[in-house]
């Protein structure tokens, strides 16, 4: 982990070693956040961003998304709901995974 606030002075040394790719990942995230993109509501975007935050544990990403979902709309059970949406979705993909293991041992014991 690290310290957004120590780390996030390093975005300079970012934008100056990849000026491309930094552009074009901040075109692309304001094309997808856009008020004005897609069918889908900020809201529900902003929701969506909040599980896939949760899942992947980015807790920059939760706290910005969240404060954005809020801002959007979003109460507080809505974000309770998006959190265990994903999380469901997260646990679920660790059961079919563990099928893995099951057949890693039936075949071990054929």
């Amino acid at each position: 982990m690290h310290d957004h606030q120590a780390d996030a002075q390093y975005m300079n040394d970012l934008k100056e070693s990849a000026p491309e790719m930094v552009s074009a990942f901040f075109a692309f995230d304001k094309a997808v956040f856009g008020k004005k993109t897609g069918g889908l509501d900020p809201l529900v975007r902003e929701l969506i961003a909040v599980g896939v935050a949760v899942t992947t544990q980015c807790h920059f990403c939760i706290e910005d998304h969240t404060k954005r979902a809020a801002t959007a709309g979003a109460s507080k059970a809505d974000i309770a709901e998006a959190v265990m949406v994903a999380t469901a979705l997260r646990a679920g993909g660790g059961v079919t995974h563990g099928w893995k293991a099951m057949r890693s041992m039936a075949e071990r014991t054929e």
